[in-house]
């Protein structure tokens, strides 16, 4: 695991090492045990170590044998002894134990499409030297991130974090109006746009070749594809799902080092953090805690009794992590700094606090249990999303969202399905709403925007079906949230987070559900993946509903945090300055915040959050 860099400057008084240097450096907290460069021709590329596995010889960069290729790697390589076997009957010689030493050796069999044989989480930049060569690539989950640049004049910079590519010379970090304009709809910036115009993510089972003036990018398979010969009946799903998560978990407990895991109490991490202790002997649990408020989506907010229960069972050492409103909000420029761009996903915030336990115990590896709800059916919508397909119903036409809280369930649910398709997937869990933001941002700024709701749609233009909505989520909302969320508050702490439920081979078999695999006739969410855990946890995990970490982000500016809407607001903010919001945007968010019928909270944290942003980056 490092954070790594790389820079190519063909004409530039700053060499590329130097420049390389000073972006390594930038990211030093996603690798504070050592940092190693590597200089050809016009580039240099760069790492900063945080040591997992091989502690002694793990230090990158990684080359084949002819040393004619040099690899630099942020990320783990799972099936690595598998590869390293199939290498050595080649007559492949390796030099050291780690995991992404296979890397370069696959390249000289296999070219670019070794990146297809990996089943892990990465982020490469490969340097072929004999044909002046750079190749970045991506895993296929998307956990890793990796930002690009090029110059108008064809230099060219690679990061794993934005904040890195500011330290590049010339840059052009013109504000992206359109990303900023997406960014309250999802809380974050959708890839591969950033903040910046011209500024991108490589995207995710993605690569990238940096050939002279040319640069291309390819997609690759998923060549872990699930090949039970039956899923059909329910014996047979329930037993290839225990399988293939079960070695996903083990899989992600490659460490030197010792491993810990999130532990709501829920269903999810409750499986990983099972296996992970019944496969290590012992490991680290942690929980957050705060506030007993009620929680508009699930009664209750707090989940740190339940989670000491299900550590309990299992025999974790466990680290309930308590926390305020004040703790939360003195986080708050640790949380924008390494979310890198506007970002307002208030569930990070737990990540981060559980990650800066974690490293004050000495944990340097924490898995996760994101991801089984994209895969496996366990969002409390997906119940409704059948009867969506039966029937018109009259309601108000884009503007249903179960945010609505103000309305019954019953109201919400008619307004949802009086939408379009692309209405209806931003309803069912997503924020701000076309014609709020338009009454948020200026008139100047909106002008000649697209809608965000764009980035619902289906190749082939047919009407979704119930299984659509839950395999965008899958594609668009968990990887780019999600996972985002877990490396980015992870690493802030030099924590690396990991996630087995987004492995390779399970996403391969999501892909193959049909929706009654997922959720039940009479509404079970996950029900399989229920039954595949049945023998391992108990009764009350098993039974209990859905369950998301939820900060009360609405209670907290209207309360605690209310300062922050003035502050964001005011005539001399950056909002003001750069002119993003009008005059009267106080008032409308007041008015917003106030509004008893609908959650709007995360809308104006998101504006409070790239108003703190703006603060940052201009200075």
């Amino acid at each position: 695991m490092c954070g790594i860099a790389g820079a190519l400057l063909r004409n530039h008084r700053q060499s590329p090492r130097e420049v390389t240097e000073r972006m390594v450096n930038s990211i030093r907290h996603r690798g504070p045990d050592g940092s190693t460069f590597l200089e050809h021709a016009s580039m240099a590329l760069g790492m900063c170590r945080l040591s997992i596995n091989d502690l002694a010889g793990g230090a990158q960069p990684l080359f084949n044998q002819s040393r004619t290729v040099a690899v630099f790697y942020n990320g783990e390589i799972y099936n690595y002894q598998e590869l390293r076997r199939e290498l050595e009957a080649e007559g492949v010689v390796f030099r050291t134990h780690c995991d992404g030493e296979v890397i370069g050796h696959l390249y000289d069999i296999y070219g670019t499409d070794l990146f297809a044989r990996l089943d892990g989480m990465f982020a490469i930049a490969l340097l072929d030297k004999r044909n002046n060569r750079l190749i970045l690539a991506r895993d296929i989950p998307g956990e890793k991130p990796l930002y690009w640049y090029r110059s108008p004049s064809g230099d060219f910079a690679f990061a794993s974090e934005l904040p890195a590519l500011r330290q590049f010379p010339g840059i052009d970090l013109t504000l992206n109006r359109q990303a900023l304009w997406d960014m309250p709809t999802f809380l974050w910036v959708p890839e591969p746009s950033t903040v910046y115009q011209h500024v991108q993510a490589l995207p995710r089972s993605h690569y990238m070749v940096v050939e002279g003036e040319n640069v291309s990018i390819h997609s690759y398979v998923n060549r872990f594809t699930n090949t039970a010969a039956s899923i059909e009946t329910p014996a047979d799903l329930v037993a290839e799902i225990r399988r293939v998560t079960e070695k996903s978990i083990k899989s992600r407990l490659l460490s030197d080092v010792p491993v810990g895991s999130f532990l709501s109490g829920g269903l999810d991490s409750s499986i990983v953090a099972t296996i992970a202790s019944r496969e290590k002997g012992h490991i680290d649990t942690f929980s957050v805690g705060f506030e007993k408020l009620a929680d508009p989506y699930h009664d209750v907010a707090d989940e740190s009794e339940q989670a000491a229960e299900t550590a309990r069972l299992i025999g974790s050492t466990h680290h309930a992590i308590h926390v305020t409103s004040k703790d939360f909000l003195e986080q708050l420029d640790t949380f924008i700094a390494h979310a890198g761009q506007p970002y307002s996903v208030s569930s990070g915030l737990g990540i981060l606090v559980i990650a800066k336990a974690a490293r004050e115990k000495g944990i340097k590896v924490l898995l996760s249990g994101d991801g089984a709800d994209e895969c496996f059916g366990g969002y409390s919508w997906y119940a409704h999303l059948e009867a969506m397909e039966r029937g018109a119903v009259a309601g108000r036409p884009g503007f249903g969202s179960m945010q609505n809280l103000g309305q019954s369930l019953e109201v919400r649910l008619a307004e949802i399905k009086a939408g379009s398709d692309a209405q209806r997937a931003w309803g069912w869990h997503y924020y701000a709403h076309e014609n709020e933001k338009a009454k948020l941002f200026s008139r100047e700024f909106g002008s000649g925007l697209q809608s965000s709701l764009r980035h619902f749609r289906v190749d082939d233009g047919r009407q979704w079906r119930s299984v659509d909505y839950i395999t965008q989520d899958r594609n668009f909302y968990l990887p780019n949230e999600m996972l985002s969320k877990v490396d980015r508050m992870t690493m802030a702490y030099c924590v690396e987070g990991r996630v087995p439920f987004v492995a390779p081979e399970v996403l391969s078999l999501a892909a193959r559900l049909r929706m009654d695999q997922m959720v039940s006739s009479t509404g079970v969410l996950k029900w399989a993946l229920r039954e595949a855990f049945a023998d391992v946890l108990p009764t009350n995990v098993l039974s209990r509903p859905k369950h998301g970490f939820n900060v009360p982000i609405d209670h907290w500016l209207r309360n605690d945090w209310c300062h922050l809407i003035d502050e964001s607001f005011a005539d001399g903010s950056a909002l003001r300055r750069h002119a993003l919001v009008g005059a009267n945007a106080r008032s409308v968010a007041l008015e917003m915040i106030n509004d008893v019928t609908r959650l709007n909270g995360h809308t104006i944290f998101s504006l409070i959050m790239m108003n703190r942003w703006l603060e940052n980056y201009e200075r």
